[in-house]
């Protein structure tokens, strides 16, 4: 131990002891939270500004009317580099953050490793930012859970608080990448089912609000979904709001049953290469066939809302015929079909991103085709943004099982409030027919699998097998 390492943790010992005479521990722990949230928020904000500029970087010499070759080497060298660095440099298995969240907290396991306050966003950058096709909440989550572990145990919190400080750090990282406090404070409650107390959920609700907030004026004060072209509610609409209702429950089976059969495909490749070669091959043909996977696809939802579909053409063989609604129809639907296979590739293959944008752009082409299906060979004319905006919120209701963190993540990415009840209507009836035949979503069938896999019951967050309760 050096001297100034002796120095610091006497000044720490002299202000833990003159905190413990005059603040309470639920005070201090609520301070904390504040700290933790706005850690996370200029986390979530570093995350998505490497993101944003290594894309930038790589898809400058990409053109726009046609197909781009360069599209078939990008994301298979993200996957490799990724791989790379987890298991060389950062030697922390990063994937599937959202699970091994799920699964610490269902274990009480609090004390997270230092290095996985910066190795999840470093990896995430890399997978995405070379064209993998998931999304940034996950490894943000896992970033801010293990930020509420650490700067909790640094500020020796008592142990009675430090899981909720856990709980807060996911939850902020979560608000933070969408921008959305209720979001994010919904999801530790829905998916992450932390333990409801007054303190608890103040704390929460407070880390979500200042992490939203940090990261919302770091950004510019932008928002990453602009729906500038929202059409009121129609009444007259309802009969088909419902069956798209439906239409989501229906597909949030699918992408649900392809995801769980695709992460097990990926486990069962014991050598790392393998599967990164697979995995990265996989991704980098979809992504050449259809750009739009390129990375999160907040781009491409954005025009799809604001009524440009034709742009999901851009960048790939089927730009000449872009404006066809045949061509467009037929894109969407294979992107719907594939969203989950190239999902799973991505973060079951080698990759580190997350679940829960997939969902939104899955949905958000679910409900393009759809409107389009429709319209084409049913004589509608129905608006095709806002049915593709009901349907963001469908599908991750349906596929994740949290149809309140769909509901208001859906509505405060985008802040259009107005449509709130058809955009609850549709996420309530995908629940509703997903919970008729699944009792549980995909992200707890990954960790269950792996206590079935193995002997020994062990963690999900190591495909090597790291026994649970270890971290």
């Amino acid at each position: 131990m050096t001297k100034w390492d002796k120095k610091r943790n006497k000044l720490l010992a002299k202000a833990h002891l003159w905190r413990q005479k005059h603040v309470s521990d639920a005070v201090f722990t609520f301070v904390v939270a504040l700290l933790i949230g706005l850690c996370t928020g200029v986390g979530a904000f570093v995350l998505k500004y490497l993101i944003g500029h290594i894309s930038s970087y790589l898809s400058q010499n990409l053109v726009s009317t046609g197909s781009n070759p360069h599209l078939l080497l990008l994301p298979f060298t993200g996957i490799l580099l990724t791989g790379i660095y987890v298991r060389y440099i950062a030697r922390k298995p990063l994937t599937h953050g959202t699970s091994c969240i799920m699964h610490d907290m269902s274990k009480d396991i609090s004390r997270l490793s230092g290095s996985l306050t910066y190795a999840p966003i470093i990896g995430c950058s890399i997978t995405l930012g070379c064209g993998g096709s998931a999304g940034s909440e996950g490894p943000i989550a896992y970033a801010g859970a293990a930020m509420g572990s650490n700067i909790g145990r640094m500020f020796r919190v008592h142990p009675q608080f430090l899981m909720m400080l856990v709980g807060c750090g996911a939850g902020a990282g979560i608000a933070a990448i969408f921008k959305a406090p209720v979001g994010g404070m919904l999801f530790t409650l829905e998916v992450l089912r932390m333990e409801l107390t007054t303190l608890s959920v103040v704390m929460l609700l407070s880390a979500c609000l200042i992490s939203a907030l940090t990261a919302y004026v770091l950004s510019g004060c932008t928002v990453d979904l602009d729906y500038v072209n929202a059409v009121p509610f129609d009444t007259s609409t309802l009969p088909f709001v419902l069956l798209l209702g439906i239409f989501c429950g229906v597909y949030s089976l699918f992408y649900s049953g392809v995801m769980k059969r695709m992460d097990r495909f990926f486990a069962g490749l014991r050598n790392p290469w393998v599967k990164n070669i697979i995995a990265g091959l996989s991704i980098s043909v979809l992504v050449f066939l259809f750009p739009a996977f390129y990375g999160e696809g907040y781009d491409i939802i954005e025009k799809v809302l604001n009524g440009s579909p034709q742009d999901i053409a851009d960048y790939s063989m089927f730009y000449p015929a872009g404006a066809d609604s045949m061509t467009l129809l037929f894109m969407a639907g294979c992107i719907i079909i594939f969203k989950s296979l190239i999902t799973s590739a991505t973060n079951s293959g080698g990759g580190v991103g997350g679940d829960f944008a997939p969902t939104l752009f899955a949905g958000a082409m679910a409900g393009l085709f759809f409107v389009m299906l429709l319209n084409m060979y049913f004589g509608t004319q129905l608006d095709s943004g806002n049915f593709a905006y009901y349907a963001m919120a469908g599908v991750m209701a349906g596929a994740i099982h949290a149809p309140l963190m769909a509901i208001f993540l859906t509505v405060e990415m985008t802040g259009q409030y107005t449509l709130l009840l058809p955009l609850t209507i549709v996420a309530a009836i995908s629940y509703g027919i997903v919970k008729l035949f699944r009792d549980k979503n995909f992200l707890i069938d990954r960790i269950e699998f792996w206590y079935r896999r193995h002997e020994k019951q062990v963690s999900p967050r190591n495909n090597d097998a790291t026994p649970v309760g270890k971290s």
